[in-house]
């Protein structure tokens, strides 16, 4: 079993405490992770702080090459990485690999866009004045990442930050560390100046309460639940410190009568089951038009069953584990009280008889809209699929919930697909699209999924200050 060092201030450093990495496929332990107090925190973010004051004089051209250096470290461990992250997060490996091909476009595309950090000249209204828009960055970032997508998720935040001229601080979530180290050498093979990127574990709680404290720490990035997302806007009031959330989604799917019944359940079965339903950008709610409700019910129950599921370092395996015994029983809850409400199940529904936190995947039809399902988040593979009427119908209980990080809707009518985009409240929309995230467009939720933008244009301007500077010329 490895024991994985810390990376602080371009040093890699062991401590006498750890964090044992579970295999959700084993149950068994198959790593640590050293860890460091609150004390070594603050030591860090001083040290952030420091490297700073240099990496920011850089040009973005020179802080790019950083980052396409880093990139091409990852895409030379590609297999190495990805099967650690199979290992601790317990997905397919052909997702684990397909988590590495994004990091490595996100680290690409973010080198090209530190060259754009533009600002603006704007007209003037008086004479005698000049107005300038200047971009500058805003210092020390922390950046604390999910256990989901444990390498993309973290440098969806490191790469804009790295480029607009930010210093990053990395705390990755405690279940799935090791991609994270390996990551750190990754960059320090690239040969990152010293303190620019660092990572830190250890107790959550401590590790946030340091970044919100610490006047040095100048803006905390975070993936996670709504419910530890409003903990830190609580703790960030005290220095009205910026946040950037990216928080719970319970994202609905809309299935048009007119829809492509094959490309709809496809879909449905990616939007649901990638990642083992452990995305916040999972639907969590299917809706499907009565006319083409059976229909879509049969296919979508026989493509469901053909999925393999399995550890996910074996061959053709499509749904994994569940992170934990918590995720599991969760799932299982969610289940049995949409049965006890009068729900069908379809298919799936039990835990399966092997080692390792593995549920069958699972379709619910006709769930009320009082299960508890239709309105928190399952992080698991688990369908409720519901029928509906009319577009204002599928429209009013879509937005019916307190999230808003994606929705999905299929349908081939050109007039509902713009009326879906103006009026569905979610901050990413795909319509005939399942996966529609990419490193060129900016991702985030409205309501209780989110504050600010991740990737894009906008990705970077989240770390980026806006400073109008008046020049009186005296002309």
């Amino acid at each position: 079993m490895k024991t994985y060092p810390l990376y602080l201030n371009g040093q890699f450093v062991r401590t006498q405490k750890t964090i044992r990495v579970v295999n959700p496929s084993t149950t068994e332990v198959f790593a640590e992770i050293c860890t460091v107090d609150r004390a070594a925190v603050a030591q860090a973010v001083k040290d952030s702080h420091a490297a700073f004051q240099t990496w920011r004089a850089l040009t973005g051209k020179a802080r790019g090459a950083f980052l396409n250096k880093i990139a091409d470290e990852v895409e030379k461990r590609r297999d190495e990485i990805a099967r650690a992250i199979t290992s601790e997060n317990g997905k397919p490996l052909a997702q684990s690999l397909g988590e590495i091909a994004m990091t490595v476009d996100h680290l690409r595309w973010f080198a090209e866009e530190a060259r754009r950090a533009y600002g603006r000249i704007v007209p003037h209204q008086t004479d005698g004045k000049r107005h300038l828009i200047v971009k500058t960055p805003i210092g020390v970032v922390a950046a604390i990442s999910p256990w989901n997508f444990p390498l993309v998720l973290a440098v969806r935040k490191i790469a804009p930050a790295l480029a607009a001229g930010c210093t990053v601080i990395l705390k990755p979530a405690s279940a799935t560390p090791v991609c994270a180290a390996l990551f750190a050498e990754c960059v320090a093979e690239a040969k990152l100046p010293n303190g620019v990127f660092q990572l830190v574990a250890g107790s959550a709680r401590e590790i946030a309460q340091e970044f919100l404290d610490n006047p040095l720490c100048r803006k905390i990035t975070f993936t996670g639940s709504t419910e530890v997302g409003k903990e830190l806007i609580r703790g960030a009031a005290n220095q009205v410190k910026p946040l950037s959330l990216e928080l719970g989604g319970h994202a609905p799917v809309l299935v048009f009568e007119d829809a492509d019944l094959d490309a709809a359940v496809e879909g449905a079965l990616i939007t649901k089951f990638r990642n083992t339903g452990q995305s916040c950008i999972a639907s969590n709610r299917i809706f499907v038009q009565r006319s083409l409700y059976e229909k879509f019910l049969a296919k979508f129950v026989e493509k469901t069953r053909a999925l393999k599921t399995g550890d996910g370092l074996e061959d053709g395996v499509a749904v994994g584990p569940l992170i934990n015994e918590e995720g599991l029983n969760k799932a299982l809850e969610h289940i049995n009280d949409a049965t006890k409400r009068g729900a069908r199940l379809l298919c799936g529904g039990k835990r399966i008889a092997r080692k390792g936190f593995f549920l069958e995947p699972t379709i619910l039809a006709d769930v009320p809209a009082d299960a508890v399902c239709m309105s928190e988040e399952t992080f698991a593979p688990v369908a409720p699929v519901v029928a509906f009427d009319t577009d204002d119908e599928a429209i009013e209980r879509s937005n019916h919930s307190q999230f808003g990080l994606s929705a999905y809707a299929f349908t081939r009518d050109l007039k509902r697909s713009f009326r879906l985009m103006e009026l569905l409240e979610a901050g990413t929309i795909g319509i005939n699209d399942g996966v529609p995230t990419t490193s060129n467009c900016p991702f985030g939720g409205v309501k209780q999924s989110g504050w600010g933008r991740e990737l894009g244009v906008e990705g970077m301007d989240a770390f980026l200050e806006t400073k109008h500077v008046s020049l009186g010329l005296g002309i």
